[in-house]
């Protein structure tokens, strides 16, 4: 769905259903330089099994205007209001990685607003390899090739593996290289400019999931 945040155009996907905003919502926050296609399988699951889904793009990300927001306070502050516009009283928070931080930094600002919260592949800070914020500044291609190479493994460049999907590698390039120029880098600084993580982890008092797998 299509809906305006502060002015600016947003899209939102909703799982191949429409939003209900009776029915609970699960709202799914995607990583550095990444889009809503990050949840695509995940999105169409829950959203045809009784949930209302929101996994929007980011400002400035895939299908949405405006420009990437620099911190992951703007981003939690943000989540808030599509909540708020998107008529629902609570959510069910889901980040990974980027999303993540975001996930704990909206549940530390706005409680109100979150019924649950569930981490995938988060730490309470992610630092981040100035090489790596140099190369997706200077030759975001190549930025692109490490990140996928690096957060996929060697299973990654497998075709068939118990994982869903063709090619996470090629995916997870092609979806970086949709967004504009220069988004990527501003995600990474924002996560590696984030220092609130353990306050806020510290402050959830929701029902918590955490999700690690074994190379994380």
């Amino acid at each position: 769905m299509q809906i305006k945040i502060n002015n600016v155009d947003t899209f939102v996907s909703t799982g191949g259903r429409e939003a209900d905003k009776d029915a609970p919502c699960l709202l799914f926050i995607h990583g550095s330089g990444q889009t809503h296609l990050t949840w695509l399988l995940q999105a169409r699951f829950f959203a045809n099994r009784g949930w209302s889904v929101m996994a929007p793009d980011l400002p400035g990300h895939g299908l949405s205007g405006g420009d990437a927001l620099s911190s992951i306070e703007d981003m939690a502050d943000w989540c808030h209001d599509l909540i708020i516009a998107a008529g629902h009283d609570k959510v069910t928070v889901i980040g990974h990685s980027q999303g993540g931080l975001v996930a704990l930094e909206l549940a530390r600002r706005h409680p109100d607003v979150i019924a649950g919260i569930g981490l995938i592949a988060l730490a309470t800070a992610i630092p981040v390899n100035p090489q790596l914020i140099t190369m997706a500044e200077d030759n975001e291609p190549a930025a692109f090739d490490a990140m996928v190479t690096w957060g996929h493994g060697r299973d990654g460049a497998l075709h068939d593996h118990p994982m869903p999907g063709n090619s996470h590698l090629h995916m997870g390039t092609r979806i970086m290289a949709s967004n504009p120029k220069g988004v990527l880098a501003t995600d990474l600084k924002a996560c590696a400019a984030y220092t609130e993580g353990e306050t806020a982890a510290a402050s959830i008092t929701q029902p918590a999931m955490i999700i690690l797998a074994r190379d994380d």
